[in-house]
C-alpha cells in the first residue's frame, strides 16, 4: 500500500471512530435501556456494542470495499490484504454499569503489521492516533512513553482473561510488588494501550488478550517509542496472544520478572 492511500485510510478511519464515539456515549448516558447478553465469564455484550461495530464497518466499506474487516461481535468480513480491526467498546463491563472507563478501537493490519491505529474515549474527548512512520498522537499532540528506566517507580496496567489461570495472574500482581512496581487493573486493554503510549502508564501486560483489543494499540505504542513483544502472526490473528508493551529500559526486566514466556503461561 503506498503512502498516499495509508494516509487516506487514516483520515476517514478518525471521522469514522469518532462517530462511532458519539453513538457509543448517547447508549452509556442510556444504558439502563439496553439488551444486555452474557457472551462467557465476566463477559458481556449490549446492543450498543453491535450498532457501533456495524457503524464503522458499514462506513469503511463504503469508502474500501476491497478492504477486510474483522470485529470483536461480527467476526470477519471480507478477504483483502488490508484488515481492519475492530473493538466498538473495549471496557463493556464498565460501560454498563457507569464507569467512564472505555473507549472506541479501530486498528488497521498490512502483512502482520499494525499500520494505524485509533483510540477514542469519547467522555474524555481524547483521540489516542498512530500512522506507520509518523508518530503517536493525542487530539493532533506528539506523545511517547514515560522513558521510565526502574521498575520500583514504574505503575503497570494489568488485563486478566480467563482464558489463562487465575494463580498466574495473582503470581505475576505478586512479582511486580515484590519488586516495588505499582499495578492498575481498569477494564479495558485498549486504553491501557494507550495510556501506555502516552506515558500515563510504564507499561501493560495480559497474560492472553484478543487482538481487537490490542491492534489499535500495536500502533500507537510503537509510534510512541514504545517496545512491545511479538503479537501478529497467522495464529495470533486469530486466538489472541500475550502483550506486553513498555517503556524500553523496562522490557527485558519485566520479561524476567514475570518469567514470560513461560512454559505454563
Amino acid at each position: 500500500m503506498v503512502r498516499g492511500d495509508l494516509e487516506q485510510r487514516a483520515l476517514v478511519a478518525e471521522k469514522v471512530v469518532r462517530e462511532a464515539g458519539r453513538l457509543a456515549r448517547k447508549y452509556y448516558f442510556a444504558r439502563g435501556g439496553l439488551e444486555v447478553e452474557k457472551k462467557g465469564l465476566q463477559d458481556l455484550v449490549s446492543n450498543a456494542d453491535r450498532e457501533c461495530e456495524e457503524l464503522v464497518v458499514t462506513s469503511l466499506i463504503s469508502e474500501f470495499p476491497s478492504d477486510a474487516f474483522v470485529g470483536e461481535e461480527g467476526g470477519r468480513r471480507g478477504d483483502g490484504a488490508a484488515l481492519w480491526v475492530i473493538d466498538p467498546i473495549d471496557g463493556t463491563s464498565n460501560f454498563l454499569v457507569g464507569i467512564a472507563h472505555w473507549c472506541v478501537s479501530l486498528g488497521l493490519v498490512l502483512e502482520n503489521r499494525a499500520a494505524l491505529g485509533f483510540i477514542y474515549d469519547p467522555l474524555a474527548d481524547e483521540m489516542f492516533s498512530a500512522i506507520e512512520g509518523g508518530g503517536a498522537r493525542l487530539n493532533g499532540a506528539p506523545i511517547s512513553v514515560s522513558g521510565q528506566r526502574d521498575l520500583s517507580r514504574a505503575r503497570m496496567g494489568l488485563g486478566f482473561s480467563y482464558r489463562r489461570p487465575a494463580a498466574l495472574h495473582a503470581a505475576d500482581v505478586q512479582k511486580l510488588l515484590d519488586a516495588g512496581c505499582e499495578y492498575l487493573r481498569m477494564g479495558s486493554g485498549a486504553l491501557g494501550m494507550a495510556f501506555t503510549a502516552a506515558g500515563r502508564l510504564d507499561g501493560y501486560w495480559e497474560r492472553h488478550i484478543n487482538l481487537w483489543d490490542v491492534a489499535a494499540g500495536l500502533a500507537i505504542v510503537a509510534e510512541a517509542g514504545g517496545t512491545l513483544s511479538p503479537f501478529l502472526n497467522a495464529q495470533s490473528m486469530v486466538e489472541g496472544n500475550e502483550i506486553l508493551a513498555t517503556s524500553p529500559a523496562l522490557f527485558e526486566p519485566l520479561r524476567a520478572l514475570l518469567d514470560w514466556p513461560a512454559a505454563n503461561s
